[in-house]
C-alpha cells in the first residue's frame, strides 16, 4: 500500500471517495443530504491558485482504498496552526487493514512539517467502530456538541 498526497489527477478518485463516503455517514445517519461538489470542482479546490483543501490517498496497485481530505486552521492565541480533517474514509472491503492508520501517521507527519498544535475532527455519534478507531489512535474527545464527539489528537515532537 502507498500513500501519498493527492494529485490533479486522482480528482475522480476524491470525487468517487467521497461520494462513497456519503453513501456511509447516510446509512449511519451522519449525513442525509446530497453532495454537490464534482472532481471539477474539487480540480479548482484543492489544486487551484489557492488550494483551500488537502488530500492524502491510499492505493494498492491501481485501487484507490482510502482518502484523508484536510485543511489548516490558524489560532491566533497560540500563533500556531492546527489541521481540521474534514474526511477519512476507507473503502468497506479494506477495512480494519491499517489503511486508516497509515493515512493517520501520514497527516501526523504533515501536521509536524507545518508545525502544527493538533488535528481535529468530529464523528457521527452512530459511527462505533469509527469511535473506537480514533480513540485507539489516542485521540481524546475535546468536546460534545448533543451526542457528537468532536476529537483531538496531538502533535508528537520526537
Amino acid at each position: 500500500m502507498i500513500i501519498q498526497k493527492a494529485q490533479v489527477e486522482n480528482c475522480a478518485e476524491i470525487y468517487q471517495l467521497i461520494s462513497l463516503k456519503a453513501e456511509f455517514d447516510r446509512s449511519t445517519g451522519g449525513f442525509i443530504g446530497e453532495i454537490s461538489t464534482s472532481a471539477e470542482t474539487i480540480k479548482s479546490t484543492l489544486f487551484g491558485t489557492l488550494p483551500y483543501a488537502h488530500a492524502l490517498i491510499a492505493k494498492e496497485q491501481h485501487l484507490t482504498l482510502g482518502l484523508a481530505l484536510y485543511h489548516f486552521k490558524y489560532s491566533s492565541f497560540s500563533g500556531k496552526p492546527s489541521i481540521w480533517l474534514d474526511d477519512l474514509f476507507v473503502i468497506e472491503s479494506s477495512r480494519s487493514k491499517d489503511i486508516g492508520a497509515g493515512l493517520m501517521s501520514h497527516l501526523q507527519l504533515d501536521a509536524k512539517d507545518h508545525d502544527c498544535s493538533h488535528i481535529s475532527w468530529t464523528a457521527s455519534p452512530n459511527n462505533e467502530r469509527g469511535m473506537k478507531f480514533y480513540n485507539n489512535l489516542g485521540a481524546s474527545i475535546e468536546r460534545m456538541e448533543g451526542k457528537r464527539p468532536f476529537y483531538r489528537l496531538g502533535v508528537v515532537y520526537a
